[in-house]
């Protein structure tokens, strides 16, 4: 698909740019107000991008975003994070509740992770980049995203065994 246009870019990758926004901020009108703030960016150098693929570059100008707003918001106080409790539209009611739940789990365990690991996380496992599209969202090397990835998985699992036993 040829993304020559912000309009087409915008169709193509918003709902992706907002899922990963929300993620991390856990908060659906700050993940608007952020996707918002990342398109006025690619907006403002869409024309200076010569590189093939723009969906790694619009991540790292969301997660630029993201961080700006941490900064500015470091001041204020801490939300409850509730991760993924959209409502599905398809299938049934109970399976959309247990989808919630499972969800909400998921949730609840990333919040007990660092961020940076939560962040590293989210993009390769949730959204698919590759080890060095993350590193390269993040700012970071292509060896320290796989500790990243490495020590937040280690600890996911000791949760989910944690939580087994009880």
């Amino acid at each position: 698909m040829k993304l020559n246009s912000l309009e087409s870019i915008y169709q193509h990758y918003v709902k992706d740019v907002y899922r990963y926004l929300y993620s991390l901020s856990y908060d659906h009108h700050t993940a608007e107000d952020l996707v918002q703030e990342t398109f006025y960016r690619a907006y403002l150098y869409l024309e200076d991008w010569k590189e093939e693929r723009i969906k790694p570059w619009l991540f790292r100008v969301a997660h630029n975003a993201y961080v700006d707003y941490q900064r500015k918001a470091s001041r204020s106080t801490v939300k409850e994070a509730v991760f993924f409790e959209q409502v599905a539209d398809r299938d049934t009611p109970e399976n959309t509740l247990l989808q919630q739940e499972v969800r909400h789990e998921i949730g609840q365990m990333l919040t007990a992770i660092p961020e940076n690991q939560r962040q590293a996380i989210i993009l390769v496992d949730f959204h698919q980049f590759t080890y060095q599209e993350a590193a390269d969202i993040m700012g970071i090397t292509l060896s320290h995203i796989k500790i990243l990835l490495f020590r937040a998985r280690q600890r996911l699992r000791d949760m989910k065994r944690k939580e087994e036993t009880l």
